[in-house]
């Protein structure tokens, strides 16, 4: 399927966490969106690679992105290397996405910073020809995606880029919900975590208004982009 944005994360939730609401905000005026998770979340404290698996698929249908897929490589042994590369190339190629957005670029958590230079190598390489793949037997075309953005995830980094998503916070949050094993659960005999506290969805709420309040809305979400942002006026930045 023609892809107009490609959200990639190492993990299932990072998409719907760090750029949920810019999904939502792009699927309204009728963008064809799918999300690619790298891994299945396996060595998360909480859950199992089969409950993430169900919850993503949960968290797509209630965002309405057109598909997802999970390439299913190991989790927490990430390598940006030719095998993780070439699966990768594959999906660019298939789907052949105008936008990626995928990991930030550095976080404390090593797979995010990882995944983001990998994702980012794999969007050059999949543009030449010369590195042949194929799909369903057929020897697939060389893609290049237009542009990269990385989002924003837990370490402080400074966006080039706010999104307004101020219409669809609440739609955001039902998504993030959906995983239900690794948030904020009073009946849940799992270890306590970082994001199953109960002050994490308050954290990415009180972040987003943070954010809206700099560009003049009341939610937004943060991403760094790879090239200048190039615009045809001024006005469009306004």
């Amino acid at each position: 399927m023609k892809t107009d944005i490609l959200a990639i994360g190492v993990h299932p939730d990072d998409v719907e966490i760090s750029a949920g609401g810019t999904l939502l905000v792009h699927l309204a005026i009728g963008k064809i969106i799918g999300i690619l998770d790298l891994t299945r979340g396996e060595l998360g404290t909480r859950g199992s690679g089969d409950i993430r698996d169900i919850e993503a698929a949960n968290a797509a249908k209630i965002l309405g992105v057109h598909y997802r897929e999970n390439l299913r490589m190991r989790d927490g042994f990430l390598q940006n290397d030719e095998v993780h590369q070439l699966e990768i190339i594959k999906r660019i190629r298939k789907f052949q996405p105008e936008i990626v957005i995928c990991n930030a670029t550095e976080d404390r958590h090593p797979d995010h910073g990882k995944s983001g230079k990998l994702v980012s190598d794999a969007c050059f390489l999949s543009g030449l020809m010369k590195i042949e793949t194929v799909h369903n037997g057929v020897v697939q075309e060389a893609w290049r995606p237009k542009v990269i953005y990385h989002y924003v995830q837990d370490r402080q980094l400074k966006p080039d880029v706010l999104v307004d998503i101020s219409a669809f916070m609440d739609k955001k949050e039902e998504a993030l919900y959906a995983y239900k094993s690794q948030f904020h659960d009073p009946h849940s005999k799992e270890p306590a975590t970082y994001i199953s506290s109960p002050e994490f969805f308050n954290n990415i709420r009180n972040r987003a208004i943070d954010l809206g309040r700099q560009i003049g809305v009341k939610y937004a979400e943060p991403f760094t982009v790879e090239r200048f942002v190039g615009v045809s006026s001024l006005f469009d930045l306004i």
